[in-house]
């Protein structure tokens, strides 16, 4: 069967159920946009809406690449090293096995749009919380 193209609208997909606060992820609104169940992606497409106070704590993936790109807010971008100021425009790319995170510390909600580049899914990502980091 040719590959073919895939398409949707935001407002059609659900957001990500079952996300943990363990796992780091504390207050998210997450959606798939693109991944290996909707399209057959070997990678994800994904929107985050993070509300004040709400975090992804520092992780890595073993097994893919992740960029993020801040469309709207301010907060703190989380690493092995700390947090830093991040807001409106910054673009992150986190190589696999190098942790990353993001902290909204606004009163304002931040919007994410990211991917993952090289796993189609969560499980296939290698996905790993900092430890002690929540």
């Amino acid at each position: 069967m040719p590959p073919k193209m895939y398409r949707t609208n935001m407002k059609d997909v659900p957001k990500v159920e079952g996300l943990s606060r363990k796992d780091g992820w504390i207050d998210m609104q997450v959606q798939f946009l693109v991944d290996k169940k909707t399209a057959g992606a070997n990678h994800v497409v994904g929107w985050t809406v993070l509300k004040p106070g709400a975090s992804h704590e520092a992780h890595l993936h073993r097994n893919c690449d992740e960029f993020f790109i801040v469309l709207k807010g301010k907060g703190v971008i989380r690493s092995e090293k700390g947090d830093e100021p991040s807001g409106e425009g910054d673009v992150v790319y986190s190589p696999r096995g190098v942790y990353h995170g993001f902290a909204n510390t606004s009163d304002e909600d931040v919007v994410l749009v990211w991917g993952w580049m090289g796993a189609g899914s969560i499980e296939d990502s290698g996905y790993e919380v900092l430890p002690g980091s929540h």
